[in-house]
């Protein structure tokens, strides 16, 4: 061998590295994966999914890595979680499996009128969808963007590979995201939006909820939504399945499987696809930037319409319901909550609305899902 054979062997090597195929772009989402395992690991803001998201974005975000492509006919490993998991829509549904098994409908039982609060917080949703379009995306695209402010990543996810699954990476980032920044973005809104009275308003004690209707609770949902928007059944069935589980007191150990094991697994395989979708070709451009900022306002919006629908029921109810749990009838279950009772908290020692707050709270997983529906009636 030559030295010229030598050298070409040797430049054909380098040129198989990162080094020669480096692009500043990717630096830039080296810092936004970086800046997600931060929030994560430094903040402890939804780290089960910032962390696999954040680190998705940045190990995928190197030169010519094997991940996300195709090679030999086959495809590589996040190209596979991501076939499997979120293009055939396994993920989303498997996760509301496991929420079902962890969530207690209680609340929601005692005080339907929170159903009407969850419905209110969806206002946002159709808001955002309204000014997507006027930004020059298509109907498929605006639908796609307007149920982020319904802070329900799985839907979200749902939605989005139905319409416009060219937007999945920015969708489901800006989804978990914002649910993430829960306890940053609404109390601001809770406190512009409501008076000091109103925010020390006490409701009453939630009425104790029978075994059998808990039970019967799961299966009217389910053939109440199958009947009205089927589209989302394969969510909403998985959803109700894992709560029939748990309140059957049958099937612990499949009740366990799901809230633990399962719930985890599909956690990191959805985190980490989410995050490789996210290149630097994807996602610095106009769309998906436009889209990371909207989701703001989307958000803000649903907050606000939930706390208004409250103020609008008060104008008829003897018994006031207390505006701060009306933020949390978005679907981020159940950091919605928890800020409702940390904030009623601050100007009420005595005034516990976490139990209150749970209702509308698990009104909007339903209310996201039923425009979802809609939404894919529509236009799919």
């Amino acid at each position: 061998m030559n030295i010229n054979e030598i050298t070409d062997l040797l430049r054909g090597i380098a040129y198989t590295t990162g080094i020669f195929n480096f692009e500043w772009k990717l630096i830039v989402m080296w810092g936004i994966g970086s800046l997600f395992m931060y929030l994560a690991i430094a903040k402890k803001y939804e780290p089960l999914l910032l962390l696999p998201i954040g680190f998705g974005i940045f190990v995928v975000n190197f030169p010519l890595v094997p991940l996300m492509g195709y090679a030999d006919g086959h495809a590589e490993l996040l190209r596979v979680f991501y076939h499997y998991g979120l293009e055939w829509e396994v993920i989303p549904c498997v996760i509301f499996l496991g929420l079902g098994a962890m969530t207690d409908f209680g609340p929601l039982i005692a005080n339907p009128k929170t159903l009407l609060i969850g419905a209110g917080a969806q206002l946002g949703v159709f808001v955002t969808f309204t000014g997507t379009i006027l930004a020059g995306f298509t109907l498929k695209e605006a639908a796609s963007v307007g149920i982020i402010g319904g802070a329900d990543g799985p839907t979200t996810i749902y939605l989005t590979q139905h319409l416009a699954p060219q937007l999945l990476g920015p969708n489901a980032l800006a989804a978990y995201s914002y649910m993430a920044m829960v306890p940053l973005i609404q109390p601001f809104i809770m406190k512009m939006m409501t008076t000091h009275k109103e925010r020390k308003i006490r409701m009453r004690q939630l009425r104790p909820v029978s075994k059998k209707e808990k039970i019967f609770f799961p299966l009217v949902t389910v053939g109440i939504i199958a009947l009205l928007v089927p589209s989302v059944i394969p969510l909403m069935g998985m959803f109700m399945l894992g709560n029939l589980m748990k309140e059957s007191g049958v099937v612990d150990r499949l009740v366990n499987t799901s809230q633990d094991a399962l719930m985890n697994i599909m956690t990191v395989f959805l985190g980490i696809s989410v995050g490789a979708t996210m290149s630097a070709d994807n996602f610095l451009s106009w769309k998906p930037l436009f889209i990371f900022s909207l989701g703001l306002i989307d958000f803000a919006v649903c907050t606000m319409g939930g706390i208004l629908t409250v103020k609008a029921m008060n104008l008829f109810l003897k018994d006031k319901i207390n505006p701060l749990i009306g933020s949390a009838g978005v679907s981020a279950v159940p950091m919605a909550a928890r800020v409702s009772q940390v904030e009623g908290l601050k100007y009420d020692k005595q005034n516990h609305l976490l139990m209150h707050a749970v209702g509308p709270n698990l009104a909007g997983v339903i209310g996201s899902a039923a425009a979802a529906g809609m939404f894919i009636a529509m236009f799919d």
